[in-house]
């Protein structure tokens, strides 16, 4: 790739693969798909993509290589740890959300939701909204045990692409489903920015955690990406610790929480700190939050000889 190519893809990719699969999401479900399908088609598309593009200009060579079959655990972590829970949530709780939605519209005398005003504003809004449930769980996770114990799963990853986007305890993703998604429903946001929410979460995800030699510049003011997301891998406390928005760096800076030095890179090193043992495998990692005390033994007999 000669060298204008690489400063077009380091600074283009991002914003035409992402404001790309936004316009066909909005065109296909205009268009009277199902939004559930459209969705899935425009991901399915840009992980074609960005996974595809990984191998022409990766961030870190040596991210490219598989660590302790990682991709497999990853690959069902994404079916069932990430898609299947907030499905399973949706078909117990979308009834009684909805006439919840009802209620509290019928006692303001008035819809919660602004569905007049365009469609790319309410999906704004709905990003500015559900980000602060989701800003204060993830926060919550890094910051007590018990929490931790679920999350440390996404962050045992020894290398970030876009795969292990989808690394998450499914009780973890539940939580994280609750703090996003209740809060639009239950202010009757509709299935259309349901949907794109739900697009864009996806494909920011796939960026976010992307082996990819990508530059944001002043939008990483905006977009919770790679940039800033790598720090958050760090296996530094302090530097983990930062960064905690999903799609948005909104509520990080509003709390103080962002994080992107301009005098060094971010890590290629990354995982948790002091837990080079943590089990691999996915029935694995579904167990570590409740064989607590064992995963943290095995991963201190894993550290090197000291003496």
């Amino acid at each position: 790739m000669s060298s204008r190519a690489k400063w077009l893809f380091r600074w283009g990719f991002f914003p035409a693969v992402f404001f790309g699969a936004l316009g066909a999401g909005v065109a296909l479900v205009r268009g009277g798909w199902s939004p559930m399908v459209a969705v899935g088609a425009v991901t399915f598309s840009c992980a074609l993509l960005i996974g595809g593009s990984e191998k022409v200009q990766p961030r870190f060579t040596s991210w490219a290589e598989p660590r302790r079959g990682d991709w497999k655990a990853d690959l069902a972590h994404t079916f069932l740890s990430t898609l299947l829970p907030p499905e399973i949530i949706r078909a117990v709780s979308v009834g009684t959300l909805t006439g919840a939605a009802v209620w509290l519209s019928a006692t303001v005398g008035a819809s919660l939701w602004p569905h007049g005003i365009p469609l790319v504003l309410q999906l704004v809004l709905a990003m500015v909204v559900s980000e602060f449930g989701s800003y204060w769980v993830h926060r919550l996770m890094h910051e007590h045990e018990l929490l931790w114990r679920l999350h440390s799963v996404h962050h045992s990853a020894e290398r970030l692409y876009w795969l292990n986007a989808g690394r998450f305890h499914p009780l973890d993703t539940a939580l994280q489903y609750v703090g996003q998604t209740f809060p639009l429903i239950l202010l009757g946001a509709g299935p259309e920015v349901v949907a794109l929410f739900s697009l864009w979460t996806a494909v920011h995800g796939m960026f976010q955690h992307a082996n990819l030699d990508i530059r944001l510049g002043p939008l990483n003011w905006i977009f919770s990406m790679a940039e800033l997301h790598r720090w958050h891998h760090s296996t530094l406390q302090t530097e983990g610790n930062t960064n905690y928005g999903a799609n948005i760096c909104f509520w990080d800076v509003v709390f103080g929480t962002r994080f992107l030095p301009s005098d060094r890179e971010p890590p290629e090193e990354i995982g948790i700190g002091g837990m080079p043992g943590f089990p691999a495998g996915y029935a694995a990692h579904l167990a570590a939050p409740f064989r607590w005390s064992g995963v943290v033994e095995e991963s201190r007999e894993a550290l090197p000889d000291q003496s």
